[in-house]
């Protein structure tokens, strides 16, 4: 993140030992440790917000994009029949009765002129 090479770490570490001193350094590495904990929990938070945003954005354009094309359609194909005319409950009724074998067409020798 930082791109620090080790040894560059180490001489910052001997440079906060001399100047902190070896007793206090314990204490100053923890309050460090705290903030540098915080800005991470900080930054997480920072990016799962922008990831949810992108995905929003992403959601709504699929969403315009699927109802341009449902309009497309829907120009391309017009409904012949409006829903509200009762064609589907004639569809979901029982078929008539079954036609007998007498019901076909005639022929001449049936009587057919």
């Amino acid at each position: 993140m930082f791109d620090i090479a080790s040894s560059e770490f180490f001489l910052v570490l001997l440079i906060a030992l001399v100047v902190i001193g070896p007793k206090d350094l314990p204490k100053v590495l923890r309050v460090v440790g705290k903030w540098v904990g915080k800005g991470r929990a900080i930054v997480a938070q920072f990016r799962a917000g922008i990831d949810d945003m992108v995905r929003e954005s992403e959601l709504k354009e699929l969403e315009e994009k699927w109802k341009k094309q449902n309009e497309d359609i829907m120009r391309e194909y017009p409904q012949s029949v409006p829903p509200e005319s009762g064609e589907d409950e004639a569809v979901k009724k029982e078929p008539q009765l079954p036609l007998s074998s007498n019901d076909g067409p005639q022929t001449k020798e049936q009587g057919v002129s």
